[in-house]
């Protein structure tokens, strides 16, 4: 089966990589356009003390969560090590007792039926500055000691890369998709026309134009994040729990004494690839309030990313409606780095003909 993905970004790299494993040919098409998400993100695989009251989305985090330790194997059995992915415990914290407690009574819950949450306690002041030592000190905390962290960028090229080594090819260029009455037959670049029995778009926030021609009205918009590196050399980082405030901010570290601090969730923001005042304010004011021992750190990188979101907040994963041939995953908004390589290889199961793990029906895409 020939299958062009369009956007290799973490759902098209995971989408790819996994039809590729399965024996299809499979052309990657992608133009690397500033302010992608998977490559300003930094990932939390930490879902079960989350506040989503979303059940179908909370599902995509759920079986994300469980999927990565597979995903880290296959990659390994092609000779990709270099993820930044750690199982380094997630750290919940919480201005309000309550608002831990709630938290704590929803990771335990959904425990039950999720043992690679593993140990959930609650720390003291003290313990969980252990866990992550720039913390206020008088914060305390809930530990699941299942949390993962990931980076986005080294998780999707070693995706990519594993996908050659199957045989999968990468054009790097703007796709024009090609219809033939309500049939999707493949794609043009650079005014080649490219042929494949499905086309999957993965094309994150710029997806709308691609769909155009198929007149499918995704309903997916960007937002953009402006995320925060901060640096202190000498600093062992690497096994720092991810500190989760029961908020939009997150920190966590990685193994090569960096903090990350995300991120700001701008709606309406449009394709503006710029860092603002504003924005990387309300980012390190909110991540300091929280961990004020990283003020003497060192501002190393500020990225930008504009992450897809649906106009609804719920994903989008399937076929699209009255088009042959024509697969769509996207809408994963601030969730990608943590849902998409599940997602991925839920698509990868549809193209093949083969039973999702979830049925996709949640997720479905609307029409013009």
């Amino acid at each position: 089966m020939d299958v062009i993905v369009v956007g290799v970004g973490i759902l098209g790299a995971s989408t790819a990589y996994h039809l590729a494993r399965a024996g299809c040919t499979v052309t990657m098409v992608d133009r690397a356009d500033e302010g992608r998400a998977t490559a300003a993100g930094a990932g939390i695989v930490s879902p079960w003390g989350s506040p989503t009251v979303d059940e179908p989305y909370y599902a995509l985090l759920a079986r994300g969560a469980r999927y990565y330790p597979r995903l880290v194997e296959m990659l390994a059995e092609d000779g990709e090590y270099d993820l930044g992915y750690a199982k380094v415990g997630g750290l919940y914290v919480a201005s309000d007792p309550a608002d831990l407690d709630a938290a704590e009574r929803r990771a335990r819950a959904r425990a039950v039926n999720a043992p690679e949450a593993g140990r959930i306690e609650r720390l003291s002041p003290a313990d969980a500055r252990r866990a992550f030592p720039p913390l206020r000190q008088d914060q305390p905390g809930l530990f699941v000691s299942g949390g993962a962290r990931v980076d986005g960028r080294r998780i999707g090229a070693a995706m990519q890369r594993a996908a050659v080594k199957h045989g999968a090819r990468l054009i790097n260029g703007s796709a024009e998709l090609v219809m033939r009455g309500s049939r999707a037959v493949g794609v043009r670049v650079d005014g080649a026309l490219i042929e494949a029995d499905i086309v999957v778009a993965t094309a994150g926030a710029w997806a709308s134009d691609f769909l155009a021609p198929a007149r499918v009205r995704l309903g997916v918009t960007p937002q953009r994040g402006q995320i925060i590196h901060l640096r202190l050399p000498g600093t062992e980082t690497a096994h720092w729990s991810i500190l989760q405030p029961l908020n939009s901010y997150y920190l966590l570290a990685f193994e090569d004494a960096r903090v990350v601090i995300g991120a700001s969730r701008e709606t309406g923001s449009g394709f503006d690839y710029r860092l603002t005042a504003a924005g990387v304010a309300e980012v390190l004011n909110a991540g300091l309030a929280i961990a004020p021992g990283l003020a003497a750190w060192t501002l190393h990188e500020i990225r930008i990313g504009f992450r897809p979101l649906a106009d609804d907040h719920r994903p989008k994963l399937g076929r699209a409606p009255g088009v042959d041939n024509l697969i769509i995953g996207n809408g994963l908004g601030p969730s990608g780095l943590s849902m998409g390589p599940f997602s991925g290889a839920e698509l990868a199961r549809l193209v093949l003909g083969k039973a999702t793990e979830l049925a996709l029906h949640p997720y479905a895409v609307g029409s013009a």
